[in-house]
């Protein structure tokens, strides 16, 4: 019996001892650095009725970005929306774009559900390396429309094969499930 009660005293010695210790007063606590957003990004773009979705990138993920519209864009709209990049409230939150040097994407149609985009030849001062994002980002946002299931890009006419997250190259339709590991859930 003695050594059932010993465990149990030093079992509850062991549960108490180990926690954080106390202060005998209050002590300063120091705020983290900010600046802290104070709102969603989306926010500070223009309100309308409707929403298209945009795919940024922050830390080497792309991030679904929703932009309040004023109408639902034209596949050529969307893509043109995604070109220019993030607006400054998004850049403030750190959302940047892969596209610029690394894609030159020149338009988009859609055929049935697939939207088919044109690519040019990247020029000599691209310099980027990033086109795995590039591709992902095109891919996460026209998927991200109703009438979009999969992406295919093309080169003066001819398919194109493209990186996938995997680091595959693609002349498939491809589709958001292509990029999964790379995006961020919303």
């Amino acid at each position: 019996m003695n050594h059932r009660r010993f465990l149990a005293v030093g079992l509850v010695a062991l549960l108490t001892g180990c926690g954080i210790p106390t202060d005998n007063a209050p002590r300063p606590v120091q705020p983290p650095r900010g600046p802290f957003p104070t709102s969603d990004p989306a926010d500070t773009a223009p309100a309308g009725p409707a929403t298209e979705t945009l795919c940024l990138v922050r830390d080497n993920r792309i991030v679904p970005v929703l932009r309040r519209v004023d109408r639902l864009p034209t596949i050529e709209d969307h893509l043109r929306h995604l070109l220019a990049g993030p607006t400054e409230g998004e850049r403030d939150t750190d959302l940047t774009s892969a596209l610029p040097g690394a894609v030159n994407a020149a338009g988009a149609t859609v055929t049935g559900t697939q939207a088919r985009v044109t690519v040019d030849e990247p020029g000599d001062d691209a310099g980027r390396s990033d086109e795995v994002l590039a591709f992902g980002q095109i891919v996460c946002t026209l998927t991200s429309r109703d009438d979009v299931t999969s992406v295919t890009f093309l080169r003066d006419g001819r398919p194109l094969g493209v990186p996938r997250a995997d680091g595959s190259l693609s002349e498939q339709p491809l589709s958001r499930a292509d990029y999964a590991p790379l995006i961020t859930p919303r």
